[in-house]
């Protein structure tokens, strides 16, 4: 069989100003400096971050194609050409923290595993596991549910779905919105939920501001709502 080269997973730090050392382990730094193409969400993004890492290399040596929410399915797996045909290593990256978490990079990591491709994961950051460690919420059992609806009575009974789940399971419930639409969810959480029920909010994770905190939704009511407009945010109900 013709050797391959491998598909390694990098992470990227969640924030605007969270400093490599502060999100990322040095040993990363070493295996990006070896690698030629890149396939990411985002093409600027990217070389920023990689212009940050302080590679040894000048980034317009380097080959990058796009993977986001407009790629065709049916061109996923032609992403894989440098590695499969040139023996050549790929990095994937998302636009911040760890990709194939809420990415489209997955679709690249099920085509590679269909080709036989060794995948290497990188540690990094995870906003979903940080703002449950900090939240109080069971670690122990708990579900990401990425978006919820945008229609507002489908959002409220998805909510609610969620929240007897957390209540009758113990499953800790995990939410993610475009920061714009945080305000809203932050409304539909107060109004579809029981009074008991617990709800934490962390948003702006590994950044100087940094916000985290959990009560139950009796108590969001009587102190505010947090100051959570256009900052990317974790809602986790429990």
């Amino acid at each position: 069989m013709p050797a391959m080269g491998k598909l390694y997973l990098i992470p990227t730090p969640i924030g605007e100003t969270a400093s490599w050392d502060t999100a990322l382990p040095a040993g990363n730094r070493a295996i990006i400096d070896r690698i030629d193409h890149f396939v990411v969400e985002n093409i600027r993004t990217a070389r920023r971050f990689l212009a940050r890492s302080g590679i040894g290399r000048a980034i317009d040596e380097l080959t990058f194609a796009e993977l986001n929410e407009h790629t065709p399915p049916e061109e996923v797996e032609t992403l894989l050409d440098p590695l499969l045909k040139e023996d050549k290593n790929i990095g994937v990256m998302s636009e911040a923290g760890l990709p194939c978490i809420a990415d489209p990079g997955a679709l690249l990591v099920a085509a590679a595993h269909r080709r036989g491709v060794e995948i290497v994961p990188l540690v990094g950051p995870s906003s979903l596991t940080l703002a449950l460690m900090a939240s109080g919420a069971n670690g122990q059992s708990f579900a990401f549910n990425g978006y919820l609806p945008v229609k507002p009575m489908e959002r409220v009974k998805a909510i609610r779905h969620f929240e007897h789940r957390a209540h009758t399971e113990g499953q800790s419930q995990i939410f993610i919105e475009a920061p714009y639409r945080n305000r809203k969810l932050f409304d539909d959480l107060l109004t579809a939920c029981a009074p008991q029920t617990r709800l934490c909010v962390a948003c702006d994770l590994l950044e100087p501001g940094q916000y985290i905190r959990s009560q139950s939704i009796a108590a969001w009511k009587k102190n505010g709502a947090p100051a959570i407009d256009k900052r990317p945010a974790i809602f986790i109900i429990f």
